[in-house]
């Protein structure tokens, strides 16, 4: 099945106004680039990193925002809790 990041407006709730298309990015999204593992290194911020277009989210300057993951046919390891997504990190 598949995942999906969506990013919504902390103060409106709503997902994030921002230039692209959409407020998240999903595995069957077009241009997303897999890790050799199979995962997926997911960017948010308001420039996509070069080369990393298929993998960002856009965000806004100075907007807060919160960022949901949903998993749509989850396999065993997430309900036996072997697996667990990555905590977000800051890149430069």
């Amino acid at each position: 099945d598949f995942w999906s990041f969506m990013v919504y407006d902390n103060q409106t709730r709503s997902i994030l106004e921002t230039d692209q298309v959409t407020g998240g990015l999903d595995s069957n999204s077009k241009g997303v680039k897999l890790n050799d593992d199979g995962s997926a290194t997911v960017y948010f911020g308001p420039k996509a990193p070069e080369g990393q277009d298929g993998n960002w989210v856009q965000t806004m300057p100075g907007k807060g925002y919160n960022a949901i993951l949903r998993l749509y046919g989850p396999l065993e390891p997430w309900f036996e809790k072997s697996w667990m997504p990555g905590d977000f990190e800051s890149v430069k």
